[in-house]
């Protein structure tokens, strides 16, 4: 009985002593790990006009806290060195929708971006009361528990001291853990300043972001020349290709991503007589419609001269019910949508081919577990929709998730990943814009800028509706103003187009007439839209009635632009 006294405490008063200072460093603990999660359970929220930030306590106290910034254009970590300990501060920023337009512009002062010295002490005042209420509630939350239970547990203690044991623990968790903040947080207190991604770039590389749009046209003249060459070597070399008759050459491109290199693409169209654009989405990155406004893409688009066909990105939707950026899409003359802002299927006819596709259901900021799972339901909709239609000779989707679980499609094309790639008859297109200026550069060891490769194909279709060729360009460094040439690869269709045209005429009475299996395309169609039936019957397959005139411009049409005239 004696050892069992004292191994509780017993009789021995220093050990009921140490008992009871150990008892009391634990409710402390205890006290500031529940305020730590109160913060994090509910973190607290500071805005200025441009920004939004979500903050919590990182739980572990030290000598050297790092305020932790992470964006979605890189990371930002500030060191302190703390007179005491403390806890370091995650700090989630989020951009609003203001700060969007003054990123994308063409010429970019990164002076504007930063909040005022006001709008700063504001922030702060509201992070430093809305931590701390937090702080105290789950400190105060864990106490009362505390107290309860050693109420009940040790029924020879009173209450009052049980309300001063655990009161006098709280106060000295919260009072330890904000001096340590407010004495360490502070400007004299600063150590290292680090950051990643685009904004470490920019940080090295004043300027940067100027002038986009005039880069991509300074370098025309030099790419005007890639493509005499490139059109020269084909010439000579690729035999049966270039001299076919043609019915239409399309240009494929992909993740545009904010940037307006519409004059390069301009440029191609004019060089290589180019009858139709195929995007297949992320035209923006954080699916806002302000920043093709801020950028003038839709401007831009609507200055092309060709039919401009969409199906929207993971990038171009704030949310998984948003379309703003497809609705913005679909008021420009010369867009075709495969699938409008209200979800309706549509098929596009185009100098003889038909041509369909489907938007792709994730958005910006979702969580990229399981794309394919998250694909299924839209391709299931799209299967079940083309289940009685004729196969489409193109089918564009997003991501290559969504092509992989298309059923029926002559030739699938999809972007997402910006590497150019070819998987039987689906072809995967690059990043037109080297994945546009927010995720174009990729930090790199040294001071040198690594940028993604520029890419985009050019399918020409023959009188036949077969693809003839499909021809594959990559370059680099467009927005450093030093443009190299990457590769030219010139694939044969017969690779990729598993269709095989019926050839020769039959016998008619009379003269010989074309055989009524052989399908002819030409650049003299007729190219419509029709919205397609639903598998419920809902909709009833009729063309939209909008037109584009032959080189883009408007001739009186709703938003969607459904009848192309050649």
């Amino acid at each position: 009985m004696r050892l069992v006294g004292a191994l509780t405490g017993g009789e021995n008063p220093w050990v009921r002593r140490a008992s009871a200072v150990l008892s009391w460093i634990a409710v402390l603990a205890a006290c500031y790990l529940g305020g730590v999660a109160a913060t994090n359970l509910a973190p607290t929220v500071a805005e200025t006009s441009q920004y939004r930030a979500v903050l919590r306590l990182d739980p572990v106290p030290r000598h050297s806290p790092v305020l932790h910034a992470p964006t979605i254009v890189g990371d930002v970590d500030v060191q302190f060195a703390s007179p005491l300990v403390a806890p370091g501060l995650d700090v989630q920023v989020s951009v609003r929708e203001e700060i969007t337009n003054l990123f994308t512009r063409p010429n970019v002062d990164i002076r504007a971006l930063q909040p005022s010295g006001d709008e700063i002490s504001d922030a702060i005042r509201q992070a430093a009361v809305g931590v701390g209420v937090r702080f105290l509630l789950g400190a105060v939350a864990i106490a009362v528990l505390l107290a309860l239970a050693s109420h009940y547990i040790r029924q020879r203690t009173t209450h009052r001291h049980h309300v001063v044991f655990v009161a006098s623990a709280t106060a000295v968790a919260t009072a330890v853990t904000f001096g340590g903040i407010a004495l360490t947080y502070q400007p004299d207190r600063f150590a290292e300043y680090r950051t990643s991604g685009v904004l470490g770039v920019v940080q090295r590389n004043a300027g940067l972001l100027a002038d986009v749009e005039a880069r991509a046209s300074q370098v025309t003249p030099y790419f005007r020349n890639l493509l005499a060459v490139t059109q020269a070597l084909q010439q000579k070399y690729v035999a049966g290709n270039v001299d076919e008759p043609v019915a239409a050459r399309i240009l494929l491109v992909s993740d545009i991503h904010g940037a307006n290199q519409y004059a390069l693409m301009r440029t191609i169209i004019e060089e290589e007589d180019i009858d139709a654009v195929i995007d297949s989405g992320d035209l923006v990155n954080f699916g806002r419609v302000q920043e093709g406004d801020a950028a003038d893409i839709y401007r831009s688009i609507a200055s092309l001269g060709v039919p401009y066909v969409f199906t929207s990105g993971n990038h171009d939707q704030s949310s998984a019910t948003d379309r703003a950026v497809v609705a913005r899409l679909g008021r420009i003359p010369n867009v075709v949508l495969l699938e409008d802002a209200a979800g309706a299927l549509r098929e596009l006819s185009f100098h003889g081919l038909r041509i369909t596709g489907f938007n792709d259901p994730r958005y910006f900021g979702d969580d990229n577990a399981d794309p394919t799972a998250k694909a299924r339901p839209a391709a299931e909709r799209y299967n079940a929709t083309l289940a009685d239609q004729p196969e489409p000779d193109v089918v564009v989707t997003h991501e290559p998730y969504a092509a992989e679980q298309v059923e029926r499609g002559r030739i699938l094309v999809n972007g997402h990943m910006h590497t150019p790639a070819i998987e039987g008859n689906r072809i995967q297109v690059g990043t037109f814009t080297g994945g546009g200026v927010v995720s174009h550069y990729a930090e790199g060891s040294g001071q040198e800028l690594d940028g993604q490769p520029y890419a985009f194909d050019i399918a020409q279709f023959g009188t036949s509706c077969e693809l003839t060729s499909l021809t594959r360009y990559s370059f680099r460094n467009l927005l450093e103003g030093r443009p190299a040439y990457d590769s030219v690869q010139v694939i044969s269709g017969a690779r990729i187009d598993p269709y095989r045209p019926v050839s020769g005429t039959v016998s008619r009475p009379g003269q010989d007439q074309p055989d009524p299996a052989k399908r002819i395309c030409s650049r003299i169609d007729e190219t419509s839209v029709r919205t397609l039936p639903a598998p419920d019957g809902s909709t009833d397959g009729s063309t939209d009635g909008s037109t584009v005139g032959p080189a883009g411009t408007p001739t009186g049409a709703p938003a969607g632009g459904a009848t192309v005239s050649p």
